[in-house]
């Protein structure tokens, strides 16, 4: 039986002036599917994500969430960005419930839920500490937490662990697993590290190097459930789905790289 369809671009254009950065880009994330986007530096990942918020209007085509047309803001998604989006004025439980109280919820409700997403996220003992009092995972899990308290019906995801040392990124990656594994929401995960989508993933569509960037490859991810991020990447398995979507990315990174270069010289 086919899964109810979460995310739908359907020839999907965004414009910039005479740059053309998406051009008639399609594809689909199913209801509790997690899927990543991979591509070379520059070919538009982070304007199809932007797309799913409701944050930039195509300039062609339509973009769907829930089956409904995205017009302004996209409510139905919570967006977790590549740097923090922590106030550093508020205390760890503080940011986490401040998309509650902008929301109306009364604060003795919002810190009881708040409470409860210190504990899941591994900071039950940290709440009354402010942004620059803990360490990037800390931050990364309160950011992740402030999220996933709205209780999004899809999770859209612009490179959230890329700043992180190796160890921090693994851990981070086990604990989005374990939280979504719990209610399977639909997630749409922008990264540059092919090890990362294939670790974490369902599915990986890989983009076309800018500009006019579309989707070129679809790979699935039958790696068994649940994963350890670490231990899966030395199975012969995910070797192979490595290489494979290597093959095809390969040459994309090389043509941006030979763009980038000639802008350079020019």
């Amino acid at each position: 039986m086919q899964r109810p369809i979460a995310l739908d671009f359907r020839d999907v254009t965004c414009a910039f002036g005479p740059y053309v950065a998406l051009d008639r880009a399609s594809l689909t994330v199913a209801d509790g599917e997690f899927v990543s986007i991979v591509g070379p530096t520059g070919c538009g990942k982070s304007t199809l994500l932007n797309v799913a918020a409701g944050l930039l209007e195509p300039t062609g085509g339509t973009a769907f969430s829930q089956g409904e047309p995205i017009g302004n803001l996209n409510l139905d998604a919570g967006y977790m960005f590549q740097s923090d989006a922590l106030m550093p004025w508020r205390t760890a439980i503080d940011n986490i419930v401040v998309g509650l109280e902008y929301r109306g919820v009364p604060r003795a409700e919002a810190l009881k839920r708040g409470e409860a997403w210190l504990t899941r996220v591994g900071l039950d003992s940290h709440g009354h500490r402010f942004p620059h009092q803990m360490s990037g995972g800390m931050r990364k899990r309160c950011a992740l937490a402030q999220v996933l308290i709205m209780e999004p019906k899809t999770l859209l995801m612009d490179e959230p662990f890329s700043a992180l040392d190796v160890q921090t990124r693994q851990i981070m990656e086990n604990e989005l697993l374990d939280l979504w594994s719990a209610d399977r929401k639909s997630v749409l995960f922008i990264t540059h590290d092919l090890e990362e989508a294939i670790s974490l993933s369902d599915r990986v569509i890989l983009l076309s190097a800018g500009p006019r960037t579309r989707p070129i490859g679809e790979f699935i991810i039958d790696l068994p459930r649940p994963r350890d991020v670490a231990e899966i990447r030395h199975t012969p398995a995910f070797v192979d789905l490595h290489q494979r979507i290597w093959a095809a990315m390969r040459d994309e990174v090389m043509k941006a790289y030979a763009r980038n270069k000639e802008r350079l010289v020019s």
